[in-house]
């Protein structure tokens, strides 16, 4: 008997971990994926879902909800004679009882690392242990790998009938509902010399069936690679009339299988797989390997490659080896190793929403692939600080969804720099769309130097919707494809900068009633969604404020280092530069718009190709006057003080053009997102960055959901808002511990100064989500934290690459500056480890560097000045004090063989 133990702890320092009675925890999943296209998840009773995509699922998708209503799921048996069937992955009736027990019959144990899943299962009654280990092989396979080990722990030898049992759903998600037993009818199941497989006749859609040529299979064989001895397709067949897949009559009555070569045609699919009978002897071991996928017309080379026990194991060890590589770009030792290794769950997390998009995983059921505009360019915060060689390339390529009007596509296709045009005919808008490129283009810049960038020439995109989608081009025909033409019909293309330029410049005229950019659609919140017409997002018009400031200091910056005194524009774009074409007022909103509608009217259908030669100068200049009127603007009408003498600034107007923030009759309404890019992009002055703390802490901060919450409770259904107030408070978009905004907010106050403000931001959500009582989930960090302090909508978030920067960027103050390497700590004296040292291992410009701080004094952040750099044990000249730039030229004469370590002394 063993009593119940929850939390789960890291075994080493790769990140690996353990957690008693995993199946006694609902909602659990982890991911298991390569770069090929597998995508899984696997929950502790072997439940979840395999797939390569929307149209191919192996087994039948999931939800969370349906990780604990379906009997659907992997399964391994073994008959013992005389005794009840044992289920290896724990599910029959008897251990779903169990798990509700206080002290259980069966002990269970989860081993998890990068990127497998191992549980182990002792049942004592029996005198049985078993330990199922799955995971993705990293090759170009579209493959999942199971091995299942049995071991008696008896003093006696004991006779099993073991077969394996996984559902085959073989067909599209939009199935599962849609025609799901029609479907069942292409079903061409075989049953061959290792496992069965299922090639439907048709890929079933009623706007079109087409021949499918998609082979699903599972497979089979004992750890020494010999054949299983007999197996079942037909899962009315092995449930039988009275059983189900959980006590399935196959199993219960140890019925005869059937052998290789037999046929079923149009039923639900099961690869269902019997291996030999066999005596297992006190403290002997026997392995079974299984391989299930998609896309394999035959299974020899599933069998050569994989189905035996050494090859197993050689390709778990490549797995670890691979991940383990792959992550070790980007690591951080401080006093606290638990977040050490939470942090390396936290690293992985952007690659796995590369390769699973926004969709794929149980809680991220609304999705149907792919990945957002947004999410484009958020990815790519993370990959700059670990694989930075193949960002140039993604950057430019994305610029190229980039609309003449400063919108974006909105359908993504599947390759770097492919979008399409809208398959809904939606015409959506996200105002805050145009302002992430230039955030990570910036990224880039500092962290490469190369200036250069901006003036590469990249093509527009091109459909339909004009005018931010207000109005339609009834000209576009789309047979000359998705491209922008000028009046001649040649393809037009301009500069990054001009692009950055058109998204900035078009936002910053696109003003609503009180003088802030126009909501739309939405901005970062996806949930306002309600207030098209008189909404206005101040929040994400601070943001577009500091891009266009910082802007025009790069552009100063081209004229000094590349001595480039100007820049060509498509001529179209001089009407938005009116400073220079002839200036207006920004206080009058009419004239803002009126400007805007020229821009529109120009480029409608096509632009002329001609360019114009601009100063660099004073391009700068007009960007400066902009960005400074919109910092101007929201200090002087933005700023909220309430009945309580609480201070911060209000971030929306509604759709009946009302202020959002403040006191009302139901209640004070305060939003993070407007404190966050309001503090980030200094509109805030420091005075003010107190009192915005102050009242975060006193109106957003609860720590039962981690940290800050996202908004306080508007106590109303806003109907003139976004449909995220139809959501119960404390869930999701409202009111919920939201990682990304509130990640922001840390980063905000770190790039302040701000620094133990936001500590307890960052370690507020780390505390949380590791304390497995409360938060329910495996390491890393969540989309957010719902009122129960149960996190939701797992590894899928752009909050990770925002933690990764934070940390990276602010925390071990190691960061770039137009190609200049940047030291300025900002860790506080409990962060430094037992021999008062901080280290943290990156990429910057191509090379592996890391920087080890040494506190000997254990001064906090504050007191601590930078009093000695070595850098490859060279000491390097240095003006004692919170920053150090090591400037390009310097690293570029190093003798660099694999890592530039630079020692930092803090005194």
């Amino acid at each position: 008997m063993v009593k119940k133990h929850t939390g789960w702890i890291f075994n080493n320092d790769n990140g690996e971990f353990s957690l008693d009675n995993p199946d006694c925890s609902n909602f659990l999943y982890f991911p298991l994926a390569n770069e090929a296209g597998i995508m899984s998840a696997i929950t502790p009773t072997l439940h979840g879902d395999i797939k390569t995509g929307q149209n191919n699922y192996l087994t039948a998708p999931v939800t969370s909800l349906d990780l604990n209503n379906t009997r659907s799921a992997m399964n391994f048996w073994v008959y013992t004679p005389n005794k009840a069937p044992w289920s290896l992955a724990g599910n029959s009736p008897r251990q779903i009882e169990d798990r509700m027990k206080e002290v259980r019959e069966e002990e269970v144990k989860l081993e998890a690392g990068f990127l497998y899943h191992k549980i182990i299962r002792k049942n004592n009654k029996l005198g049985l242990k078993s330990e199922i280990i799955n995971f993705v092989p990293v090759e170009n396979d579209k493959v999942e790998l199971m091995k299942v080990s049995i071991t008696n722990l008896s003093d006696e030898t004991i006779s099993l009938n073991p077969t394996a049992a996984i559902p085959i759903y073989a067909r599209s998600a939009d199935n599962i509902r849609d025609h799901r037993h029609v479907t069942s009818l292409l079903n061409r199941a075989e049953t061959t010399e290792y496992g069965v497989l299922v090639k439907p006749t048709l890929s079933f859609d009623e706007r079109g069936h087409k021949k499918n040529n998609v082979t699903y299979y599972v497979l089979g064989a004992e750890d020494n690679g010999e054949a299983p001895v007999g197996f079942l397709a037909d899962m009315e067949e092995y449930i039988g009339e009275s059983g189900n897949l959980e006590w399935p009559e196959a199993i219960v009555k140890n019925s005869l299988f059937k052998g290789k070569g037999q046929n079923t045609d149009g039923y639900e699919a099961i690869g269902a797989i019997r291996f030999n009978n066999i005596d297992l002897k006190k403290g002997e071991e026997k392995n079974y390997i299984l391989a299930f996928g998609v896309n394999f017309e035959t299974d020899l080379d599933i069998k050569e490659k994989y189905l035996n026990l050494d090859k197993f194991n050689n390709e778990l060890e490549k797995n670890k080896n691979y991940w383990g590589d792959k992550l070790s770009t980007l690591s951080f030792e401080s006093g606290d190793n638990s977040y050490d290794n939470w942090m390396k769950w936290v690293t992985l997390q952007p690659i796995l929403r590369r390769i699973y998009g926004c969709s794929f995983l149980p809680h991220h059921d609304y999705g149907r692939g792919g990945r957002g505009w947004r999410d484009l360019w958020q990815d790519l915060l993370a990959l700059l600080i670990m694989e930075p060689k193949q960002v140039r390339e993604l950057l430019l390529n994305n610029y190229s969804g980039v609309r003449i009007d400063g919108t974006n596509a909105t359908i993504i296709g599947s390759k770097p720099g492919e979008f399409l045009a809208d398959r809904n005919n939606i015409p959506r808008v996200w105002m805050d769309h145009g302002a992430w490129p230039f955030l990570t283009t910036k990224l880039y810049l500092d962290q490469s130097g190369d200036l250069d960038f901006l003036l590469e020439e990249q093509d527009y995109f091109k459909d339909g919707k004009v005018s931010r989608c207000l109005e339609t081009d009834e000209s576009f025909d789309g047979s000359l494809g998705n491209r922008l033409r000028d009046v001649n019909g040649n393809k037009y293309t301009g500069t990054i900068l001009e692009h950055i330029l058109v998204e900035n410049l078009s936002s910053f005229f696109n003003v609503g009633d009180h003088n802030n950019i126009k909501l739309e659609s939405a901005d970062w919140n996806d949930g306002l969604d309600m207030a098209s017409a008189k909404g206005e997002s101040v929040a994400f018009t601070a943001l577009y404020g500091s891009n266009i400031l910082d802007l025009s200091k790069i552009l100063l910056k081209l004229k000094q280092i590349k001595n480039i005194e100007s820049v060509y524009l498509a001529e179209e774009i001089i009407i938005l530069l009116d400073s220079i074409s002839g200036q207006i007022n920004y206080q009058d909103v009419a004239a803002k718009k009126d400007l805007l509608n020229k821009y529109y009217e120009k480029t409608k259908n096509s632009v002329s190709g001609v360019k114009i030669e601009i100063d660099i100068e004073e391009l700068a200049c007009d960007l400066s006057r902009k960005g400074q009127s919109i910092i101007e603007h929201i200090r002087e009408n933005e700023l909220v003080v309430n009945k309580e003498g609480y201070e911060w600034f209000n971030g929306y107007y509604d759709n009946n053009g009302k202020q959002v923030e403040g006191d009302n009759d139901l209640g004070t309404r305060m939003i993070l997102t407007s404190q966050v890019f309001t503090i980030m992009g200094g509109v805030a002055e420091d005075d003010q960055v107190k009192k915005i703390v102050s009242s975060c802490d006193k109106y957003l901060k609860d720590l039962k959901v981690g940290g800050y919450r996202l908004n306080t409770n508007f106590n109303e259904v806003k109907l003139d808002m976004g449909r995220l107030f139809g959501f119960a408070f404390g869930h999701k978009e409202n009111g919920a511990m939201f990682s990304h905004m509130a990640i922001m907010y840390g980063n905000a106050l770190y790039k302040r100064g701000f620094v133990k403000e936001g500590y307890e931001v960052i370690n507020s959500i780390y505390t949380h989500c590791s304390d497995f009582e409360k938060s329910r989930i495996y390491p890393g960090i969540p989309e957010y934290i719902n009122e129960k302090g149960r996190g939701m909508y797992n590894y899928l978030t752009g909050s990770a690459s925002w933690l990764l920067l934070t940390v990276l960027n602010e925390i071990y103050g190691v960061k770039g500056e137009l190609g200049d390497l940047i030291i300025e700590p900002k860790l506080l004296k409990q962060q430094f480890d037992k021999n008062k040292q901080a280290k943290v291992t990156s990429i910057f410009k191509g090379k592996n560097i890391k920087v080890s701080y040494k506190n000997e004094s254990l001064k906090d952040y504050g007191e601590y000045k930078i009093s000695k750099v070595l850098v490859n044990e060279k000491n390097i000249s240095i003006n004692q004090g919170e920053k150090v730039v090591i400037g390009k030229d310097v690293l570029e004469k190093l003798d660099i063989k694999d890592t530039i370590n630079i020692n930092v002394e803090l005194s």
